[in-house]
């Protein structure tokens, strides 16, 4: 088998029957998205690991576990992009209500249900304070967010920044796909990266002036929705090059090729991080995210090529794992704290109790929540006129 047929093969995979299609006919989930998804969010789970349960090589993880975040962002870049593209280059138009509903099904129902767990569970809590209840329902309280203050569900930043980049990128590709030639859409996610690495840069030094404070960082340069467009915009643009060059990614980038960069591209980012953990030096401030989330990508395209080979590895838990994903995200933290409070969590002992504790709040989320709602969508979405949905990329 040939890497060009590997490529074609991954694309079909990735990006061939719709959601729904692909549910009528039983589940089938991509082995190497799965992976980098599911290595995603235990980095996310072992960053909130409590120090006293850190033992030996998760304490070593532990300062760099804030990266499966930008991991996530490379996926739904790619993923949403793709869903958002594939339709524009066979000379369609993307159905905008219809990509919104499908992102409302699959986001919403969870992290409501959640997020009224904090507002009205006393005990269901992961901080001190919490910001009000309209920023979490507009999606900006990651804007301005002092964790030292309001510590309680940050973990939503994300969700935010994802949020308004689901909501702004359909508006900006029909408002490019006017455009007979890629430039205009390529110079724009060019200027992005490079206005987010400026920002970033000016953010820094004017940080620098005042005495340090790894809660300052965060509000400033790290939560922001504006400063972290990185790994979405590049699993958009590899998403573009495989869609509308093919055949040229496939001969300039083989999955050999990929893979070797991608991880030479992590190694380097790194080694910017150093010892520094999420509170970066200038360097990291300006090149960490954005070669980070490329090495990220990168690898993704390889594994999507060798999917043909990937499935006869699967690799036993990692669709499991990959998909608790998301409600694995929502839940874990406040899990964790109420474990610690109730037990104090040291050594394995404490690490055990907390993963399983994670998994077992995670399964009935999903199960009761989730996953009913994803079937409801696809039942909705079958009425519809299809649109290009997840194809188990992240279902």
């Amino acid at each position: 088998m040939s890497f060009t047929t590997t490529v074609v093969d991954g694309a079909k995979a990735l990006f061939g029957p719709s959601r729904t299609a692909a549910s009528r006919r039983g589940e089938r989930r991509m082995v190497g998205p799965d992976i980098l998804r599911a290595v995603a969010i235990l980095l996310v789970m072992t960053q909130h690991l409590p120090k006293p349960a850190a033992a030996g090589v998760l304490g070593a993880i532990k300062p760099y576990g804030w990266m499966g975040v930008d991991v996530f962002f490379v996926l739904s870049g790619f993923l949403i992009g793709g869903q958002l593209l594939r339709p524009v280059a066979r000379g369609e138009t993307p159905s905008l209500g219809g990509f919104w509903a499908s992102r409302a099904f699959r986001i919403l129902p969870a992290y409501l249900l959640v997020l009224g767990f904090y507002l009205w569970l006393p005990g269901f809590t992961d901080g001190e304070g919490m910001r009000p209840a309209w920023r979490y329902l507009t999606f900006t309280m990651n804007w301005g967010l002092d964790y030292s203050k309001t510590g309680t569900f940050t973990s939503a930043w994300s969700l935010c920044v994802e949020e308004w980049f689901y909501l702004t990128l359909p508006l900006l590709v029909l408002g490019l796909r006017r455009y007979r030639t890629p430039a205009p859409a390529l110079v724009l996610a060019l200027a992005l990266l490079l206005g987010g690495a400026a920002l970033r840069y000016g953010l820094w030094h004017d940080l620098a002036a005042l005495p340090p404070s790894g809660p300052l960082f965060l509000k400033t340069i790290y939560y922001p929705t504006w400063t972290r467009l990185d790994g979405l915009l590049l699993g958009v643009l590899l998403a573009a090059a495989r869609i509308y060059r093919p055949a040229l990614w496939a001969k300039v980038c083989p999955p050999p090729v990929a893979a070797a960069l991608g991880l030479a591209a992590i190694a380097g980012t790194l080694a910017l991080i150093g010892d520094t953990g999420i509170t970066l030096p200038l360097a990291g401030v300006v090149l960490v995210y954005p070669l980070f989330s490329l090495g990220c990508a990168l690898l993704l395209s390889a594994l999507v090529d060798l999917e043909p080979w990937m499935t006869r590895l699967r690799p036993p838990g990692v669709a499991f794992v990959a998909r608790l994903a998301y409600s694995l995200y929502l839940v874990h933290k406040p899990i964790y704290h109420l474990l610690n409070d109730t037990l104090y969590l040291t050594g394995w002992s404490g690490w055990a109790t907390y993963f399983g504790g994670a998994f077992a709040g995670a399964i009935a989320l999903h199960y009761l929540v989730e996953r009913p709602f994803l079937r409801l969508r696809d039942r909705v979405m079958a009425r519809r006129e299809p649109i290009e949905t997840e194809t188990k990329l992240a279902a």
